[in-house]
């Protein structure tokens, strides 16, 4: 799995052609994290990607994008995961290396979950 972060101007319309980038090149992505950032009126996007040669494959596309500051690969001992699992006894919500959430969202069998990946 391959995490990718962009920095972009918190402006409408941004998430739309970062997306067409990936709908022309035909790349599903698997998690999408988006959120304001440290700096005044930019936010970071984080998504995952399953296959690095795709990953790699859009990335100077995304650079050429006006709205984008910033794109780039991160490195796997970078990358952190998330869970929110229901179940019986309520929501729990799990971080962790990917490994860690992956074993526990698979030992838990959570009646429901949301599962992402993210990077700073």
């Amino acid at each position: 799995m391959e995490v990718m972060m962009l920095l972009v101007y918190d402006q409408p319309g941004v998430m739309q052609r970062v997306m067409g980038e990936f709908n022309r090149k035909r790349i599903n992505v698997e998690t999408i994290v988006v959120g304001k950032c440290e700096m005044p009126d930019k936010a970071r996007i984080v998504l995952s990607i399953e296959d690095k040669e795709k990953a790699q494959s859009v990335l100077e596309h995304l650079r050429a994008l006006h709205e984008v500051i910033e794109a780039e690969l991160v490195d796997h001992d970078r990358h952190e995961a998330y869970a929110l699992l229901f179940g019986k006894e309520g929501v729990c919500r799990v971080t962790g290396t990917v490994l860690e959430v992956d074993a526990i969202v698979n030992k838990s069998k959570p009646e429901r979950y949301i599962q992402a990946m993210n990077a700073i």
